[in-house]
């Protein structure tokens, strides 16, 4: 027997058997492709599980999952004695003390974005003199996010490259990305895909900023929302656009008893009244996306980037998350904690733009509403029609550049087309999410298509 001790937000995921038929668990599947990961410790089988997060695992030496202990259970219990400053300097200390043992004494590679995590990272990283190597990226024909990111590098005095996700990049990589991620997630949200092999040269050990939107967020709800309610708010949060449309079809495909959506708000009412957090609707509902959402999401793209250096999330680590378990939800509500840092460790960091609030900055975004908001709104859309005219599509996600236009759109359906996998999903599914993604409303088809690629890229390496 051996024992595994699983973090309170795993990095890679850990699997074991279980005393089960070795199946297809097609219920699993449905989850899956209504909400693009798999539900708590499920897999594609029905007697292989991932183990769950914050326990201590007892694995047999066959690797059967003998018994599980929880070490961590997620709580709200708000230290009411210390008010916004105080907890202000705590985060402060304990955050710059994460980063610097993470990286210290080695070449930083620091992923930047337009938003707010990797800017706390990039204040950290500053103050503590790292050597840094950053880089960012933006879509062909989209948002210039890069000159954001770009922005951030100067003020910091890092390194900094900007790279361009180009078209049709996907299907040289997807069987490497699908061995990566072992189809555990669609092939278009892990865009830096397109540029791993220029990890190589970047530096020594990553820090990224994965998850720290969750924690330092609230989760758009009313405190006392009562429990029934959480359970609906969070199938919304769950299920993509499209996504229940193709697990209907898919269970009523494989003839499986009952139905999904009796299935599915079971699934998620179970595992929310297990999280024994009575006080606060946004806490619940944020412990419920770190056990289930951030472990299965989240972390099995992390997989890229570990191919080729070790990976660092101050987010993850477990005092940032016993740290947010004692914060009012006040604190945390609408940036407010991370805004508060960035403002008084780097005033200039905090002019530059945020991405999610433009034109505005950490100073300005109260101002983006009516009238304040009227002048960039009207140009910004001035701009994209005007492109659009001249026949250049403002691109906003990843599949616009993979799964349309002649070359992909051939590629795409080689992959969807094989025999065995209209054997294992029926062509008329396959056919009216490709064909929906073509002629009809494409952000309802593109998370169906996303799903279907995975499944019939699992499907051909497990008959392989």
């Amino acid at each position: 027997m051996k024992t595994i001790i699983t973090p309170i937000i795993p990095v890679t995921p850990t699997y074991a058997k279980v005393e089960a038929p070795h199946e297809l668990h097609l219920e699993a599947i449905c989850v899956f492709a209504a909400i693009g990961f798999f539900l708590d410790t499920d897999t594609y089988w029905k007697d292989e599980v991932v183990v769950r997060p914050g326990c201590k695992h007892t694995i047999s030496e066959d690797g059967y999952l003998l018994d599980s202990i929880p070490w961590f259970e997620w709580h709200y219990t708000p230290d009411k004695t210390r008010d916004f400053d105080a907890t202000l300097q705590e985060f402060t200390t304990l955050f710059e003390s994460i980063i610097e043992e993470q990286t210290v004494g080695k070449k930083v590679i620091l992923p930047l974005s337009g938003g707010l995590d990797s800017r706390t990272q990039a204040v950290a990283l500053q103050h503590l003199k790292a050597s840094v190597n950053s880089y960012s990226y933006d879509f062909h024909g989209g948002y210039k996010e890069t000159q954001i990111a770009e922005d951030i590098a100067k003020v910091c005095n890092f390194d900094f490259t900007a790279y361009t996700i180009p078209k049709g990049y996907l299907w040289d990589v997807i069987d490497d990305l699908a061995i990566l991620n072992r189809c555990e997630s669609d092939f278009t949200a892990p865009r830096q895909m397109a540029i791993v092999d220029e990890f190589d040269t970047m530096g020594e050990v990553f820090s990224l900023g994965h998850w720290g939107d969750v924690l330092f967020d609230d989760m758009g709800v009313r405190d006392d929302l009562p429990l029934k309610e959480q359970v609906n708010v969070l199938q919304k949060k769950l299920i993509k656009k499209g996504g229940r449309d193709l697990a209907v079809q898919l269970w009523t495909h494989w003839n499986l008893e009952g139905d999904f959506d009796s299935y599915f708000e079971n699934r998620i009412s179970t595992l929310l009244c297990a999280i024994d957090i009575p006080n606060s609707a946004n806490a619940r509902i944020r412990a419920f996306k770190s056990l289930f959402w951030a472990p299965r999401w989240t972390s099995v793209n992390l997989a890229i980037f570990a191919s080729k250096h070790p990976v660092t999330l101050p987010y993850y680590d477990q005092r940032m998350c016993e740290f947010i378990c004692t914060v009012p939800e006040a604190f945390l509500a609408k940036r407010e904690l991370q805004i508060a840092y960035i403002k008084k460790r780097a005033p200039k960091l905090a002019k530059i733009t945020w991405q999610e609030q433009r034109p505005f900055n950490l100073y300005t975004y109260p101002k983006n509403k009516i009238p304040y908001n009227l002048p960039y709104r009207i140009t910004n859309k001035m701009e994209r029609v005007f492109q659009e005219i001249l026949g250049k599509k403002y691109i906003e996600r990843n599949w616009e550049l993979q799964f349309l236009g002649v070359s992909n759109e051939k590629k795409l359906y080689d992959c969807l087309s094989h025999k065995n996998f209209n054997d294992f999903i029926s062509k008329d599914i396959v056919d009216d999410a490709y064909y929906g993604l073509q002629t009809k409303t494409p952000l309802i088809y593109a998370h169906q298509v996303n799903m279907l690629l995975v499944l019939a890229q699992f499907k051909r390496f497990n008959d392989e």
